[in-house]
This record gives structure tokens, sequence and C-alpha cells, in this order.
């Protein structure tokens, strides 16, 4: 064999690691990661602040495999809930190989923003000897939703973001549209280390079923009530219960308001809000448990649980 037929005979490179996706509240963090796994993870919304956790998604492909962090909106925290969703960002940041920064096309770099690549540049940045950025791992622009601009705007915009930081990379993609998703993926897989396959082919995220049903239930009720859903809705899986008689189990969930008023708001005339959520998630719900169940949904009242450690805890925050 000669030097080269060894070259071309050595196995490819393979390539695995962690990439943070971080922005503030509805830049589209959970859109882009359910395209690029290829099935929906996290929920995705038009309201702000809905991720509640940080969510992995497993994007596996032959040449590598990028574990995505999705993580909830960096703001400035107005409840113990909201403290407790930036202590959340900040362990996802600790051990992550590659930062994904998502700057949406439509909308100006504001305070937010700014707040957000402060704290980056403290956690892994440093000035030179000229006081330009080093960035310590790789921070890629992802510019959202484009199918909202011109070419020649997304063009300005894209320069503006050039000047607001000192990038690696600067992506532009339309997650809804499916317009260049690929070339997200490609970039994120390039900035990941060598390194061997984590987890299974066929697995796509690190979630437990019942958290992913909790999350199903409260990215249903986003869409079914739109601006009437009370933000301080929280949903948790309260058990599984077989069938004696081998029939389906029943998965009892808990929808937990603040106050007593927002009980009939969630509930519906005649139960009709329970009643389309359970049908509209029946086949995600049997398919996340790989098995056919009954869902079980029950209003509770949680006072102030988004100021009370107590009720946090006991809600999985």
């Amino acid at each position: 064999m000669t030097k080269e037929e060894h070259s071309d005979a050595k196995a490819p490179v393979h390539r695995s690691g962690f990439v943070a996706v971080v922005g503030r509240p509805n830049v589209g963090k959970s859109t882009l990661m359910n395209a690029l796994v290829g099935r929906p993870i996290a929920i995705a919304s038009s309201r702000p602040e809905t991720t509640r956790k940080a969510i992995r998604g497993i994007m596996t492909r032959p040449e590598a495999q990028v574990v995505l962090v999705d993580t909830p909106g960096i703001h400035r925290p107005r409840t113990l809930l909201g403290q407790r969703l930036n202590d959340v960002v900040e362990a996802s940041l600790s051990d992550v190989d590659a930062i994904a920064f998502l700057l949406p096309a439509d909308q100006a770099i504001g305070p937010g923003d700014r707040r957000i690549l402060s704290r980056l540049r403290s956690d892994f940045a440093r000035k030179d000897k000229d006081g330009k950025w080093i960035w310590r791992k790789p921070l890629i622009a992802i510019v959202t939703k484009i199918d909202q601009l011109g070419k020649s705007q997304l063009v300005d915009k894209l320069l503006e973001i050039g000047v607001f930081a000192d990038f690696s990379q600067i992506v532009p993609v339309s997650a809804m549209e499916a317009d260049n998703v690929d070339e997200v993926a490609q970039v994120l897989i390039d900035a990941m280390p060598e390194g061997p396959q984590l987890y299974p082919d066929d697995q796509l995220t690190e979630e437990r079923p019942e958290d992913m049903i909790a999350e199903m239930v409260r990215g249903a009720y986003l869409e079914e009530l739109n601006d009437e859903l009370p933000h301080s809705l929280a949903v948790r899986v309260e058990s599984i219960e077989p069938d004696p008689e081998g029939g389906r189990d029943t998965v009892q969930i808990g929808i937990y308001v603040e106050r007593d008023s927002q009980k009939p708001i969630v509930i519906g005339r005649g139960a009709e809000h329970l009643v389309r959520v359970k049908k509209k998630l029946r086949t995600a719900v049997n398919r996340t448990m790989g098995r056919k169940v009954r869902l079980d949904l029950h209003v509770k009242l949680a006072r102030n649980w988004q100021t009370d450690p107590r009720q946090l805890d006991r809600l999985g925050f």
C-alpha cells in the first residue's frame, strides 16, 4: 500500500460535543433546536419566556453528534422562578464546547442582547493588548427569522451584528421555513472537538418521558389559550398508573395556577380546553411513552408558586 493509499484508508474524523443555545426570550431558540434535531423536543411559542428548563436535544449525523442545550431566555428576573431560570443558564454554560448566540433579524439589538454579550465575555473571553476580545470557545451568531427581511435589509442586519461582537461566525437562518438549517448544522459540527458518539443513533433528547409530556401539555395550552393563558401556569406529571386489567396506563397530570380565578380560564366552558388539549396530544404522548395511554388532566391551585421556594422545588424548578 502506498503512503497516499494508507492515508485514504484512515477512519474519517468524528466530532462530538455540547453547544449552549442562548439569547433573550422569544428569539427562536426552541424552533431552531427542533429543526436541527428533526423532531419537536422543546416547545416553541411566540410568547416570551416559554422555555423553563435546559432541554438537551441530540443532533446525530454520520460524522458527528452535537448536543444542543436549549436554555431559558436570559432576562432580568422579576420572581424567584426568574432567578432560577437564570441559574439554569449559568449551569448550561459551565461545560460547553461552543455557544450559539441567537439574534432575530427582525428586531433591533437591544439591552437584553448587550447584557448577554457582557455575561458571555466575562465567562469566555479576555482582551488582548490591543483591547480586542479573544474568545476561549467559539461564539457563533445565528441570525434567526430571516424570512422577515428582504435581501438588502438582511445584508444591513448581518453587518450590524458583525460590528456588535467579534463572533467566530455569523450564520443566517429561518428555522420556520427550513432555510439554511443544514448550514447551521455544519457550522456547529465544525466547532466541535474530535470525539466519540455520546448517545445512541435514535436518542433525540435526555429528557424523561414525564418531563416531555408535561412540556407538551404546557405547549398545547400556549396555543390553545394564546393571550388568555396565565403566565403562571405550571404542568407536572403526578403519576403513571397501570391499568389492573392490562389496558391503557393512566397519566395523571396536574396543571397548576396561582389564583382561583385562573382555573375557569384553563378548564374552559364545559371543559372544552381540557378536551381539546387531550385530543391534540393523544398521538404525541403515545409515541413518547411507546404505548397507548390515557391522559387525565386536573387543574389545581398553587398560590404564588413562582415566589415560593418549596412549591418551586415540588414543581421541578
